[in-house]
């Protein structure tokens, strides 16, 4: 009886990265409904008006994806909508300047940052100021910050994340739980 191969998403990564346009749109029909709930998901949290559309987040980020695909090692699926996450956040983030730039100042755009083992009700933050946060997390200890972004922005599962990071569950949730209380600590903190 011979071995499964990889799972289809896995396959069609493969073939998109050595140049078959076809598999990116197949890739994008299977993981689209994916991609909107996670960018539904996100501009749920954002500020009331927001003019960004959960498709038009999920279309920007395609687009970075395919002008990465070449260079781009996809492992599976997991893999790329971690990466599509990533991609995700630096849209909503550069939003955000946009936003605060052209209102001067005025009106943060919020979030709410959570972590289901961690914190017991969900909590508003600066999506700027979690991101200046991760960024210095991710100084510091970068694989932790990494598992938040892919738990936060990726709403990956505890395996999926583990999986990406070639880490084992246990040192997943390890992590995240120390990824958010670092966070917490480091939002609440006035600035200096």
């Amino acid at each position: 009886m011979d071995a499964p191969g990889p799972p289809p998403v896995t396959r069609l990564l493969h073939s998109w990265r050595q140049g078959d346009q076809a598999a990116a749109g197949q890739i994008a029909e299977i993981v689209d409904r994916e991609l909107h709930r996670l960018a539904a998901s996100y501009l749920r949290r954002e500020r009331p008006g927001h003019t960004l559309q959960p498709t038009a987040l999920v279309n920007e980020a395609f687009v970075r994806l395919v002008g990465q695909a070449a260079q781009s090692d996809w492992q599976s699926r997991s893999h790329f909508v971690a990466i599509a996450a990533h991609h995700m956040r630096q849209i909503l983030v550069d939003y955000a300047r946009r936003h605060r730039s052209a209102k001067l100042g005025a009106g943060a755009t919020m979030v709410a940052l959570e972590d289901a083992q961690a914190v017991s009700e969900p909590r508003s933050v600066d999506l700027l100021a979690l991101d200046g946060a991760l960024e210095k997390l991710a100084e510091v200890d970068p694989r932790k910050a990494r598992a938040m972004e892919l738990k936060f922005f990726g709403g990956l599962e505890m395996a999926e994340i583990g999986s990406v990071l070639g880490i084992s569950v246990k040192t997943v949730e390890k992590d995240v739980r120390l990824a958010a209380a670092w966070l917490r600590s480091a939002l609440s903190s006035p600035p200096l």
